[in-house]
């Protein structure tokens, strides 16, 4: 395992580590509020990192934009097949780093560095590369109707299967990655786009704090497939429980 050099520790050292951003609309960026918080590492409390605290004025942001994709961006021309193929693309780049994505699963998470390599990362990848196949097979069906008023009339009836739009998805802190993929999967594979954002988790020494470092790693994959075509949108800390 490699050695990581934590937040913290950098800082003792005189190097400056500036926030990790939010990315919405193809874009690194600040929230709009300029908060930001800690994500520790859960076996020891120390810093990782410090990460953009997204907020509605964030979230509805990249709702417009993810909608503006959806609508009338890339994504909307881009033909199954080569849905399939940007799909199949960010499984291979989640196996090409994929020493790096368990390692900041360990550190992130609090798992056993052996774990993640074994089986988070490897079926992370797996269910893109699953999913790029459905791609080309989502079809819809053809029904004969019959008209009792009508006698010797045919006719039939089509359903078309169709994207439903813009999708908010939140991961849970104790797979973060692997639930990422299950949910980025599914939705971007069928023609949807994505606003992703986690469960908030307590921090603290012995307690998993935000899983904001891996996915930061993972989207920054995912972008080398332009992200893709600007159809995922990622918000670190942007859900809030609602009183009723």
């Amino acid at each position: 395992m490699r050695s990581h050099d934590s937040h913290s520790g950098q800082e003792r050292r005189g190097v400056h580590v500036p926030p990790r951003q939010l990315f919405i609309d193809g874009q690194w960026a600040e929230a709009a509020s300029g908060k930001t918080f800690e994500t520790p590492n859960p076996a020891t409390g120390e810093t990782l990192a410090r990460v953009a605290e997204g907020d509605a004025e964030d979230i509805d942001r990249a709702v417009r934009a993810a909608r503006r994709a959806f609508d009338e961006g890339p994504w909307a021309g881009i033909t199954p097949s080569e849905r399939g193929r940007m799909i199949w693309r960010i499984g291979d780049l989640i196996l090409e780093h994929a020493g790096e994505l368990a390692q900041l699963e360990s550190l992130d998470n609090g798992k056993p560095y052996a774990v993640a390599l074994a089986a988070d990362v490897p079926l992370a990848a797996d269910l893109f590369h699953y999913m790029a196949g459905w791609a080309t097979k989502i079809e819809g069906n053809t029904i004969n109707i019959s008209v009792p008023y009508m006698p010797g009339a045919n006719f039939h009836s089509y359903t078309l299967r169709e994207p439903v739009g813009v999708v908010g998805q939140i991961i849970p802190w104790n797979f973060p990655l692997l639930m990422a993929a299950w949910k980025l999967g599914p939705a971007l594979t069928t023609g949807n786009t994505v606003i992703l954002t986690r469960w908030p988790r307590r921090s603290g020494p012995g307690r998993s704090g935000s899983t904001a470092t891996t996915c930061s790693t993972h989207r920054c994959r995912s972008a080398g497939t332009s992200s893709p075509a600007g159809a995922a949108r990622w918000a670190t800390r942007c859900w809030r429980p609602t009183p009723r």
